[in-house]
């Protein structure tokens, strides 16, 4: 069985919705730990085995571990055959320029923009907001429902998550705030919330 480490509202939140989204709860047994929080609560949990006390972890049933939510993600998609694009399989490439572009692109360039960092290296690395977000116009301006056409990927939660816990910066982009909307409105989405609350709860009784 895999092993997902997590922590309620975190990044390995979108995991979890994959996960469900997946239906493969009985194939990975969830451990929630806790991690260090901006609000400074929290800490490193020594019952997480991820060298940094982050989350999310997966640990294979061989013990290597997977960090990094994009990489988890497509190890699951690739492993499971479902809710991404198989190797050899069209879309394969976009479907992985999306699962990337989310790491090397989007969320330095939304972190940046959050505590107002600038620095022309920045804008020469990234580019900005403004870039990112036509990009996700462009790929949405046909009608499509999600990213890759008229199916859900994991690529849709991992890119809407951003939205999910900066809902003040979703752009005034019509079609890019009915996709967060549409991902927001996901069962996947509102079972892994329900999860978390769960889980919080539980570490408030044990605190």
């Amino acid at each position: 069985m895999l092993t997902l480490y997590h922590a309620p509202n975190s990044r390995s939140t979108r995991i979890v919705s994959l996960i469900d989204a997946m239906d493969i709860r009985d194939h990975v047994e969830i451990v929630t730990v806790t991690v260090a929080r901006q609000d400074g609560s929290g800490g490193k949990d020594p019952a997480n085995p991820h060298p940094e006390g982050k989350v999310p972890l997966l640990i294979t049933e061989e013990g290597e571990q997977i960090r990094e939510s994009n990489a988890i993600m497509i190890y699951l998609t690739d492993r499971f055959g479902t809710h991404g694009r198989a190797v050899g399989e069209s879309g394969r490439g976009t479907y992985l320029s999306w699962m990337t572009w989310y790491g090397n692109v989007f969320e330095p360039v939304y972190v940046l923009g959050f505590v107002q960092a600038e620095h022309p290296v920045f804008t020469t690395t990234w580019r900005g907001i403004p870039e990112a977000v036509a990009v996700l116009q462009e790929a949405l301006s046909d009608g499509r429902p999600f990213l890759m056409g008229d199916d859900m990927t994991a690529a849709d939660l991992l890119i809407s998550s951003t939205y999910f816990w900066f809902r003040d910066g979703v752009p005034d982009v019509p079609e890019i705030a009915a996709w967060v909307d549409r991902c927001a409105a996901l069962d996947c989405v509102k079972t892994a919330a329900a999860f978390d609350a769960a889980e919080l709860a539980k570490l408030t009784q044990n605190a």
